[in-house]
């Protein structure tokens, strides 16, 4: 019996991936770092840390310093915030409402350590989520692709796996909830080919959040 849904955050409640895109791809090049934008949605939901070094070991052979983290990351932080601000992504308040007229509860699960996530929240989904039932950065120890992001979700929602459904739209994100074992649907909002997000574990792909609130009724809900 369906009793929750967890959310992703950007790609999937927020149309910000191609500002991180942006953001990630040319502020690395000041540290003499390539990282071309279709790289930056491959690893959407990694820590700043764990992406940093990615690139730090294939260009410097070596581990970002903490410090060279921090420059790097407040630098990636500057450029994102000169960008318009991301919108919320087209057909999830339509979503929202359905899952929430629908009785079930709505989990965020992000990657995120922004303190004000909640106020960002609220203001595009006015009473539809609650900091109870929000998984962010400051909750784990573990990121994505590593489950434990949901498994909090779950834990907070106070539900097994079978009884909820995932909707990511990042290969890691998939992966992780993969790992859960929540039935994951992935819904395309980037440039990567579906089967990217197929081969990372999604139980169904989707061209858009749209489409999901679209169908919903017979997808998920039955």
């Amino acid at each position: 019996m369906l009793k929750a849904i967890l959310f992703d955050m950007d790609g999937v409640l927020f149309d910000s991936m191609p500002n991180h895109s942006y953001a990630w791809s040319h502020a690395m090049t000041d540290f003499g770092l390539k990282m071309e934008p279709e790289e930056v949605y491959m690893n959407e939901g990694r820590t700043g840390k764990g992406t940093i070094n990615i690139l730090s070991n294939r260009y410097w052979g070596r581990d970002a310093t903490d410090e060279e983290v921090e420059r790097i990351y407040e630098a990636k932080s500057a450029l994102f915030n000169t960008l318009p601000e991301a919108q919320p992504m087209p057909g999830a308040m339509e979503l929202l409402n359905k899952v929430r007229a629908r009785g079930l509860m709505r989990v965020i699960v992000t990657g995120s350590a922004t303190h004000a996530l909640l106020d960002r929240v609220n203001a595009a989904y006015p009473d539809i989520f609650s900091k109870e039932l929000m998984v962010t950065a400051f909750d784990v120890k573990h990121g994505k692709p590593n489950p434990e992001p949901y498994l909090m979700g779950l834990k907070k929602a106070g539900i097994s796996a079978d009884e909820a459904i995932v909707v990511e739209n990042a290969p890691l994100g998939v992966q992780a909830a993969h790992a859960a074992g929540i039935f994951t649907i992935a819904v395309n909002t980037g440039p990567l080919k579906d089967e990217v997000l197929k081969e990372a574990g999604a139980d169904l792909v989707l061209p858009s959040m749209q489409y999901l609130a679209d169908h919903l009724e017979e997808i998920v809900i039955g």
